[in-house]
């Protein structure tokens, strides 16, 4: 299930490459599988974000910090109409 990759530079601390180079020789996993890893964390927790697919909750069914709101009772939502 290998997908295309393209390459790229970044550029990390001695520290997060003396880590990432200890990690590797207890593991055998490569470090560009961890980097790669770490760019898929950040993504979903900034998912929200980026453009895509809407989710089952609409913008009015959330708050300003993007969390869902509680439903309120028909009642009330039929009295906004």
């Amino acid at each position: 299930m290998s997908r295309k990759k393209i390459s790229t530079t970044i550029y990390v601390t001695p520290e997060q490459n003396e880590r990432l180079r200890e990690l590797h020789d207890r593991t055998k996993v490569p470090v560009a599988v961890y980097i790669r890893e770490g760019i898929d964390l950040v993504l979903r927790q900034y998912g929200h974000l980026l453009p895509g697919q809407l989710s089952l909750a609409t913008e009015r069914d959330t708050d300003s910090d993007g969390e869902a709101k509680p439903p309120q009772p028909a009642s009330a939502s039929a009295s906004k109409a």
